[in-house]
């Protein structure tokens, strides 16, 4: 089920500002080998998200090859940091060579591992904590945000609408997992949160 109307999709393509040479290859690369990542319109809201809040730290669960990072990374400046992690080798040094082709190998750090793990053991506090991770894992977020997540910051959650299964009958993990963390999120007192139906849909969290 499309979130967002075929048209009105083509239409926010063609009106987004074309990428620099480095995230242009990253794209191509996604499309080529159909692997997922954010895309240029959830990149934008991204980098105005983290710049809203002067983010200087991001951490990512779920970096793949970094696309998210390159956003992140120019949102974070000079002196900012954006921690990576990611289970596979192979991604992990594609991300440093995206990223350091594009400048930008000084505001990151690539963790290969669970995200999860990494996470649970990162020092607060974090401005902006970004998750991409498999969907019947979200759950196991939210218990480590709380300890780690600046008063202002912002947790982000990719794929919160999950090409519209989150509203149907469908009951697999994946689905079902997205579904929990959507509930969690609502309930926890501490986070205000929205979901915009961009793309796949992101879940925006400020820790209040």
């Amino acid at each position: 089920m499309p979130i967002v109307d075929p048209n009105v999709e083509r239409y926010l393509h063609a009106v987004t500002p074309r990428r620099d040479p480095v995230v242009a290859e990253m794209e191509t690369l996604a499309a080529g080998r159909r692997f997922p990542i954010v895309g240029p319109l959830v990149g934008r809201l991204l980098y105005l998200q983290a710049r809203a809040i002067q983010a200087r730290t991001v951490f990512e669960c779920g970096s793949g090859f970094g696309y998210s990072a390159w956003w992140f990374a120019h949102a974070v400046g000079k002196g900012g940091k954006v921690t990576l992690t990611e289970g596979s080798r192979e991604n992990c040094e594609r991300a440093r060579d995206y990223l350091g082709r594009a400048g930008l190998l000084d505001r990151v750090v690539i963790r290969q591992g669970d995200g999860l793990e990494i996470l649970a053991e990162a020092a607060a506090p974090i401005d902006l904590i970004f998750c991409d991770i498999d969907k019947h894992q979200y759950p196991r977020i939210h218990p480590l945000l709380g300890p780690r997540l600046r008063a202002g910051g912002l947790f982000i959650c990719d794929n919160m609408l999950w090409s519209g299964r989150v509203a149907g009958p469908e009951d697999d993990p994946d689905t079902e997992g997205i579904r929990e963390l959507t509930r969690l999120l609502y309930a926890d007192p501490d986070l205000h949160t929205t979901i915009l139906p961009l793309r796949d849909g992101v879940s925006i969290s400020i820790r209040v």
